[in-house]
């Protein structure tokens, strides 16, 4: 599947090819990805068109400095993650990024939750959407889950599976067939039948699936980047926008990294406890009799988040 025409492939060759002196600092290593696409799902992408500061960045803006400063690496590091740890967040909002995106639309109302970044999304009142869908792999199309609303559950049979992708294929190709007809108009801008007259396109695309793909462009200060991934990168979140997630940490890994370890460590890889579990766990720690978590405040589906993060704590408990 080419995601890109050779048109637009060019458009981004002829933009890497360009160059210029600058006396902003620069990120070697995401100035190697700037423009090309990441693939994400079956069609979608993700690139960086532009962005402003490093782990230097915020460092600077911590120290309030003049420059990028002589000290050495390990001593920006060990600020960053302080800052990281602490939540100070403004020095991590000094440093912006700019991507690209194609997804499907179910996915960007997801995504556009987050009100907290400049969008300006592709315009299906002004052009006419591409003909492209998304439809999940066979192993992804799984059954409703039984103990979370709004999540899968146990994997469909291969044949279950099969018929739900070809219904899924099959009614997008009849939209978007009818999106067309209504339109009286090609994507590429010709008319179909000169005897009719076309339906406004702000109209005929309500009759489009939401897993129709769109393009947007998103520039995010890193601070609320980061705190998109803590929800769209957690394991916890749709497959489909996790999978953009995924990718945009790869970005964040080779344009901040001390900003990427810091994160890493203390809000993805970490966890966090209420008064009352911290208390329960201290009490654990000390030997004795078992404990009743109620005593504690605790009980239920808080409690088994709890023994979720430190299994090992049901051995102190008293079973509910």
């Amino acid at each position: 599947m080419n995601r890109l025409t050779e048109a637009q492939y060019q458009e981004i060759s002829e933009a890497r090819d360009a160059a210029s002196s600058t006396r902003r600092p620069t990120c070697a290593p995401l100035e190697a990805l700037m423009f090309t696409p990441i693939d994400v799902l079956d069609k979608g992408f993700v690139r960086v068109v532009d962005y402003m500061g490093d782990d230097a960045a915020i460092v600077q803006g911590a120290r309030v400095s003049y420059g990028r400063g002589t000290r050495k690496t390990s001593t920006d590091r060990g600020l960053i993650r302080y800052l990281m740890r602490h939540r100070h967040t403004t020095p991590f909002e000094l440093a912006e990024l700019k991507l690209h995106v194609r997804a499907p639309i179910f996915v960007t109302r997801q995504w556009f939750r987050h009100r907290t970044a400049s969008i300006n999304e592709y315009s299906a009142r002004y052009s006419v959407l591409e003909r492209e869908f998304y439809v999940p792999d066979i192993d992804s199309i799984a059954a409703q889950s039984d103990s979370n609303r709004q999540g899968r559950g146990e994997k469909m049979s291969a044949e279950q599976a099969q018929e739900i992708s070809r219904i899924l294929k099959d009614d997008a190709a009849h939209c978007y067939d009818n999106y067309l007809l209504m339109l009286n108009e090609t994507p590429d801008g010709q008319i179909i039948d000169e005897t009719r007259t076309g339906l406004a396109r702000e109209l005929a695309r309500i009759n489009l699936p939401v897993g129709i793909y769109t393009q947007f462009y998103w520039k995010v200060n890193l601070w609320n980047l980061l705190r998109f991934l803590s929800l769209r990168a957690d394991p916890h979140a749709q497959y489909e926008i996790r999978a953009y997630a995924d990718a945009i940490l790869r970005i964040v890994e080779q344009w901040v990294p001390h900003a990427h370890e810091a994160f890493s460590d203390y809000v993805l890889g970490a966890s966090e406890l209420s008064s009352q579990a911290l208390a329960l766990l201290r009490a654990a720690l000390t030997p004795g009799e078992k404990l009743d978590p109620r005593n504690y405040g605790l009980a239920g589906r808080e409690l088994r988040e709890l023994l979720a993060i430190m299994p090992e704590l049901s051995n102190r408990l008293i079973p509910e």
